[in-house]
């Protein structure tokens, strides 16, 4: 879904970088942020469920994170501290002068959005999206990994894990140097802060995800949250007409 009139806007970061904003639709202001490798037309407009939340009433405000998309895209570790994300998410609610809106992520986007809620984000509700509760409590369970693709680029075997990792990082024309520096920036959230989260929080998975850990073990932690579950694992599920409708169930209910 292409067609949509999309906007173009740049906020600064938390330091001042530019940080792009793709707006669309009028309505309920929902938040959007993307996962790691990924930008915000990859992940949420290119598959249709920009156009679905459009159609259910909601205006879109979807950054490219840091290092993504076409926001700035700095080699300068220093630009890369622990939870510059949600440093950035923050100044975004507060240039935008969001006061009533919801918010959401997929993976890396889930995270920040967690991170966002620990350090005083007030949304109504909450969509944390291939997610589990390993992966906010543990960040870097799969840094390795990830270190290890973009040290190794176009070393990796044809339909190996990595190999496929790679080809999304070029799909996305993703930049290693920023990638390597993003991960950085995680930071773990304590168990005890993930269960004082009292927004009402969908947890919508893939069938075949374990990459963050369970995901319903954070919907269990949750005060008020549920888990939906969607076909496919954690590279493709973002690619089914079921996230987008989950989304909307959820937010119009």
């Amino acid at each position: 879904m292409t067609d949509l009139p999309i906007e173009r806007h740049e906020i600064k970061g938390f330091d001042g970088l530019p940080i792009t904003v793709h707006m669309v639709g009028e309505g309920r202001d929902l938040v959007l942020i993307h996962g790691y490798f990924s930008n915000a037309y990859t992940n949420w407009i290119r598959y249709g469920h920009v156009a679905k939340l459009v159609e259910a009433g909601f205006r879109l405000i979807m950054p490219d994170l840091r290092g993504h998309g076409e926001s700035g895209k700095p080699h300068d570790i220093a630009a890369y501290p622990p939870d510059a994300l949600t440093d950035d998410g923050l100044s975004l609610v507060e240039q935008l002068e969001l006061t009533d809106y919801d918010l959401g992520g997929y993976s890396l986007g889930a995270r920040t959005s967690v991170r966002m809620l620990a350090r005083g984000a007030r949304p109504r509700r909450v969509i944390l999206a291939g997610m589990g509760l390993r992966g906010l409590v543990q960040t870097l369970d799969k840094g390795g990994y990830y270190r290890n693709v973009l040290n190794n680029l176009g070393t990796f075997e044809r339909g190996t894990s990595e190999w496929m990792t790679e080809a999304f990082l070029k799909t996305t024309k993703g930049d290693p140097v920023a990638m390597l520096h993003i991960l950085n920036t995680f930071v773990d959230t304590p168990r005890e802060t993930i269960a004082a989260i009292q927004q009402p929080a969908e947890i919508i998975c893939g069938a075949d995800d374990r990459d963050n850990g369970v995901a319903q073990e954070l919907a269990d932690l949750l005060p008020n949250g549920r888990y939906v579950e969607i076909p496919g694992n954690h590279m493709n599920a973002v690619t089914r007409k079921e996230m987008g409708q989950a989304m909307v169930d959820f937010l119009t209910a």
